[in-house]
């Protein structure tokens, strides 16, 4: 779907701000691809399909963790652009196309972080003696610096990505079986990539124990429900 001027500025003002959420400030968790997607949607007027394209890059961005030198995809901008591609039609059709574009766009998101690392460590180079001096001014200025550049790349990831979303939706008309079956597969290494991180972060032992207790209890509580 093509969104009014306003939308569109939206929903690259709330890229911008979930980008910016990541790592460079405030840290509230709108980042994570439900937050993220389920405003889009709202934003679309379609709060289901924001939340369908959430839940799906959360199961991929569940073994994330944004810290330190780590390379990790942004999945906050991306989910952004999965959820324009799934606005306004059929989720079962179109929810492996946004998935995939979603995941396109994650990538490019990841590579930016790098390149805005790269920025920043030579903005402090530039400042070494400033900083060995304890300019407090300095300090600040590199710090406002970093947070300009990262909003920056979080409104362009963003802009890139819906541009992106409108493109697929423009040009890659499949037929329902191929949109099916791209669904199930995307859905499918979602829930892969979900488990295999779970079973990395519960390590060896007793925690392990504990996640096949609670996908027990889940599974009994789903087919019970």
């Amino acid at each position: 779907m093509i969104a009014p001027p306003l939308v569109l500025v939206s929903l690259v003002v709330w890229g911008t701000l979930v980008g910016l959420d990541l790592v460079s400030v405030a840290q509230t968790m709108i980042a994570r691809p439900f937050v993220a997607g389920g405003i889009a949607g709202v934003l679309l007027g379609d709060p289901m399909a924001g939340l369908r394209a959430g839940v799906l890059l959360e199961l991929f961005a569940l073994d994330v963790l944004p810290v330190g030198a780590a390379r990790y995809p942004d999945y906050g901008p991306a989910t952004i652009a999965a959820t324009v591609v799934l606005a306004g039609s059929p989720w079962e059709l179109s929810l492996g196309l946004a998935g995939t574009v979603g995941l396109l766009v994650s990538v490019l998101g990841g590579w930016s972080l790098q390149q805005l690392r790269r920025l920043n460590a030579e903005a402090v180079q530039r400042h070494t003696a400033a900083l060995a001096a304890g300019d407090s001014d300095a300090i600040r200025r590199l710090q406002y610096a970093g947070i300009l550049r990262d909003a920056i790349r979080s409104a362009l990831l963003t802009a890139i990505g819906i541009a992106g979303a409108w493109a697929a939706q423009r040009w890659l008309t499949l037929d329902r079986r191929t949109a099916v079956a791209l669904t199930l597969v995307v859905v499918g290494a979602g829930l892969a990539a979900a488990v295999g991180g779970a079973l990395r972060s519960a390590g060896r032992g007793r925690r392990r124990n504990w996640l096949a207790a609670g996908l027990v209890v889940g599974a009994a509580v789903a087919a019970f429900r």
